[in-house]
């Protein structure tokens, strides 16, 4: 594996995700994946497993940053945490069996899915 840093452009769509994150507390899925795909030129499946890595450090300073105000229910969060790490095994094991083309659409219709949801609210 070839160990490259981030484009200029790269470097700008990982501050939106931060940005986006810190703002709207989204998972770095829902910005950092569309923003790897389309602005970085990665694949889908390449740019799952990268938003995957970069969401530990910005969920970790995001959640202290919340914690140091006094606005994190750490025992709910750790739980939350706990299914999470389950899940996140399961779904690495399914995201394997399907097509890159499959994927694509499995999360565009999980955005809006999403989307209609927050309209809704």
């Amino acid at each position: 594996m070839t160990v490259t840093w981030p484009a200029p452009r790269e470097a700008g769509a990982a501050v939106a995700a931060g940005l986006l994150s810190g703002l709207f507390g989204i998972g770095g899925g829902i910005v950092l994946v569309p923003l790897l795909v389309f602005v970085a030129g990665r694949a889908q499946r390449e740019a799952q497993a990268l938003s995957l890595m970069a969401i530990i450090p910005i969920s970790a300073f995001g959640a202290a940053s919340y914690a140091v105000t006094g606005r994190l229910d750490f025992p709910f969060a750790v739980a939350l945490a706990a299914g999470g790490v389950i899940g996140v095994r399961w779904g690495v094991g399914l995201m394997a069996r399907v097509s890159d083309r499959d994927l694509r659409t499995l999360f565009g219709a999980l955005m809006l899915v999403a989307a209609v949801a927050l309209v809704a609210l």
